[in-house]
């Protein structure tokens, strides 16, 4: 069988075009953490949605509601910022993005701790949903910091692959 039948009857997967232990790796990451991302996102507007709150006049004190408002911003945009870059990375796998336009949008937003005074005036599971979401943000900090392999996209490593096997003839 000559090659061009070879690589026509092989339609080849993002897997084929880089190393197994590369794409599997990062990928299988990026798609945990965007899973856990979106479970507390969901998690922390339950938690932060003050509309739901069954609190009768004058049962919260001010600062416990300004605490929990602060706090509920502090979170949420801390979780869309995790979500924005781990979507940077899940569209940089996918070919959508360039290297180049991943390294200009694809920074993680540097990450504005919680204030003290206001956890202390919080539940317990407020605190616990703060804390998940700072160590979720502090891992994909890590991530990005790390930077992304520097690697062909997926489409020029086909290419590449195909140029490599009509090389030898």
């Amino acid at each position: 069988m000559s090659r061009l039948a070879l690589v026509a009857t092989h339609v080849p997967t993002y897997e084929d075009c880089v190393s197994e232990s590369e794409s599997t790796l990062t990928r299988q990451v990026v798609e945990t953490l965007y899973a856990d991302a979106l479970m507390l996102s969901d998690e922390a507007r339950a938690i932060f949605d003050l509309r739901r709150r069954d609190a009768r006049p004058g049962e919260y004190a001010d600062a416990e509601l300004l605490a929990l408002s602060v706090e509920g911003l502090r979170t949420t945009t801390r979780i869309m910022h995790v979500l924005a870059w781990l979507l940077n990375r899940r569209a940089w796998f996918s070919g959508e993005l360039t290297q180049a336009q991943l390294d200009k949008v694809g920074k993680l937003e540097q990450d504005r701790p919680s204030d003290p005074v206001n956890l202390a005036q919080l539940d317990p599971a407020t605190r616990a949903l703060i804390a998940e979401s700072e160590r979720l943000h502090a891992r994909v900090a890590r991530l990005d910091t790390a930077g992304p392999a520097r690697r062909e996209m997926p489409v020029q490593a086909m290419h590449s692959r195909i140029v490599r096997a009509f090389d030898g003839d």
